[in-house]
């Protein structure tokens, strides 16, 4: 598998944050988090003006099987979500850093955002896993 896009940071939970304008970030899940899931049927985003803290559950995969909750690495209000996943959720899989991401969010908490992986650090997590 290639290594991590060295612009976005990343959780040991799999899922990545894109640092965009000001305190705006995207969310989106890393391919290697999404390898373990076999289909997804569907995604669960959360409303745009949704309030989150670090650590709630902002979206849920269904896989057919057990759902797969997606927690939020970041705290801050849900400011736009990806249309086009929930409409198409194959997506998802299909481009996990492009078109997959899955929603913005205005940071409450910057700083975060400091305790997130870079890129090597992710790598060396997934290398060893």
């Amino acid at each position: 598998m290639a290594g991590a896009p060295e612009d976005l940071q990343y959780t040991v939970d799999h899922i990545w944050v894109r640092p965009g304008n000001g305190d705006e970030v995207r969310v989106g899940l890393t391919a290697e988090g999404l390898s373990g899931i076999a289909e997804i049927l569907d995604v669960t985003l959360p409303e745009v003006g949704e309030q989150l803290a670090r650590g709630d559950v902002a979206a849920e995969i269904d896989t057919g099987d057990e759902p797969v909750d997606v927690e939020t690495p970041v705290s801050g209000v849900v400011v736009a979500v990806n249309q086009v996943v929930a409409d198409s959720a194959q997506t998802l899989a299909a481009d996990p850093y492009g078109d997959g991401w899955l929603m913005s969010v205005e940071l409450t908490a910057p700083s975060e955002l400091d305790d997130l992986l870079d890129a090597d650090a992710y790598d060396a997590l997934t290398d060893s896993s």
